[in-house]
């Protein structure tokens, strides 16, 4: 085990954990193709006990096990992880996910060309080759309503497009925020905004993160070129009940943060009562913590030789049918 006050890595791996242990030795893998730069690797594990995979891919060199004895939730699970780093980035990621090589090397060198870049991230391909809408606007009412009203029966909706940017060609851009299932965090922007707010349990931890990185100034970029495969929420969907439960109580805790003024108590009243009877709706057709379905194909992607010879967003070598630690999934 590597001790991280001498460490002479470039990046840390921050991965939080929970019951990963069929999934977490492949993460480990398509690491090392990912990148040439040293890695030092960070696992936080919220598990009630460790199990043998996780256990096992504690012993590699490059990693370093924390075991917190209590669930701390994702965000408060990353900034322990993050504690004392030394290296210029921070990559934080689920351990669900399948990199592609030289995927980390190109988020880094995407950086040299913007300069101002506190987070970048790459295109995230779900199972069956659909592109995950992973970079996109920050939620604004009007667009939030109606993606909370339509998305589960109209995914194509003009509110659910406009705020998941469906209809842009996925080119390296600046975005608003960026899924928080892999970003690769410049360490000084996430020190300088405190890093993820850790009231958030569970979902929206990384819409905070970006909002108050832009507001510090820092950009967020999509790298597309960069790959992933992310298996996401075979856990959650274990217990999607609890799941739709977190991701609703954080969205209101996100907005009423929005606006807090006492002028708009109204509207936080009225948010609440929405939200409400949205996770009503929810909980009744036991909708899991997906929300709208996904409406892209990973074809869009600019074509490479990124995936060693695979179809467009294709990572070979990606195991099926793994569960993912319940702090993995995303809604959309």
């Amino acid at each position: 085990m590597p001790s991280l006050t001498e460490t002479s890595a470039d990046i840390r791996v921050v991965v939080v954990t929970f019951r990963s242990g069929e999934v977490i030795g492949h993460f480990l893998d398509s690491l090392a193709k990912a990148t040439s730069r040293r890695v030092e690797v960070v696992m936080v594990d919220n598990s009630p006990a460790l199990d043998a995979g996780t256990s096992a891919a504690a012993t590699r060199p490059e990693v370093t096990l924390i075991r917190p004895g209590r669930n701390l939730g994702y965000g408060a699970g990353a900034n322990r992880g993050a504690h004392g780093a030394a290296t210029t980035w921070l990559l934080v990621a689920n351990p669900d996910l399948s990199f592609a090589p030289g995927a980390v090397d190109i988020l880094v060198d995407a950086a040299d060309r913007w300069p101002r870049a506190g987070a970048l991230g790459p295109a995230i391909v779900n199972p069956g080759g659909v592109l995950y809408p992973s970079a996109r606007d920050l939620p604004s009412l009007g667009r939030g309503v109606g993606h909370a009203l339509f998305g589960w029966c109209w995914p194509a909706n003009p509110w659910t497009a406009s705020y998941r940017r469906e209809r842009r060609d996925p080119v390296e851009s600046e975005a608003q925020w960026l899924s928080g299932a892999c970003q690769l965090v410049r360490r000084d922007a996430f020190a300088e905004v405190g890093g993820f707010d850790e009231s958030y349990f569970m979902f929206m931890e990384d819409v905070d993160l970006n909002r108050r990185l832009g507001l510090a100034q820092w950009r967020m970029i999509y790298v597309p070129d960069a790959r992933v495969e992310h298996l996401g929420g075979h856990s959650t969907k274990r217990r999607s009940r609890r799941m739709v439960v977190a991701h609703h109580r954080s969205l209101y805790r996100y907005l009423c943060r929005q606006y807090s003024a006492p002028a708009q108590a109204p509207l936080r009243l009225l948010l609440g009562v929405g939200l409400a009877a949205r996770l009503a709706v929810a909980l009744v057709f036991a909708r899991d913590s997906a929300g709208a379905a996904v409406t892209r194909s990973a074809a869009v992607l600019p074509d490479h030789d990124q995936a060693a010879g695979g179809a467009p967003g294709e990572v070979p070598g990606q195991p099926s049918d793994q569960p993912s630690q319940p702090s993995g999934s995303r809604p959309v």
